[in-house]
């Protein structure tokens, strides 16, 4: 099994959100890796959970990520968050990122689960995606 492009590939994704200007639009350019300290906007996107699984084959390391990205919200319903979730699926399936090391071979969406949370004055909607990345150094 090859980890060694986990990181790669959470920038890269990292990234691409950060960079899709529809996505930036619709939160503000609230995307985080890491939550910032202080009063939180009202809808932002999270970089999540991540799970690896070894792919390695003959030909070299690699591994299949299992990631969640995560929209929270304080609108009303869950229309904001869905309008959200559009955008990131959008950027991220089938997309082409350049990785720092090694290669993104295929992004797929996997499931979405959407919640309320707390007292129920937030939403939330945690996409799961797949991404085959093979370990080249």
């Amino acid at each position: 099994m090859s980890y060694a492009a986990a990181a790669a590939l959470q920038h890269a994704v990292f990234q691409k959100l950060s960079g899709d200007t529809t996505l930036s639009a619709l939160v503000s350019g609230a995307i985080y890796d890491v939550l910032p300290s202080g009063t939180l906007p009202a809808t932002y996107v999270t970089l999540g959970p991540e799970d690896a699984r070894d792919r390695s084959d003959k030909s070299g390391g690699g591994a299949w990520h299992r990631f969640t990205v995560s929209i929270i919200t304080e609108s009303e319903g869950f229309y904001t968050a869905k309008q959200v979730a559009a955008a990131i699926n959008d950027a991220l399936v089938g997309a082409d990122l350049a990785l720092s090391r090694g290669r993104l071979a295929g992004l797929y969406f996997n499931r979405a689960r959407a919640r309320r949370e707390g007292t129920g004055n937030l939403r939330r909607i945690d996409l799961t995606f797949r991404a085959r990345v093979d370990d080249t150094p």
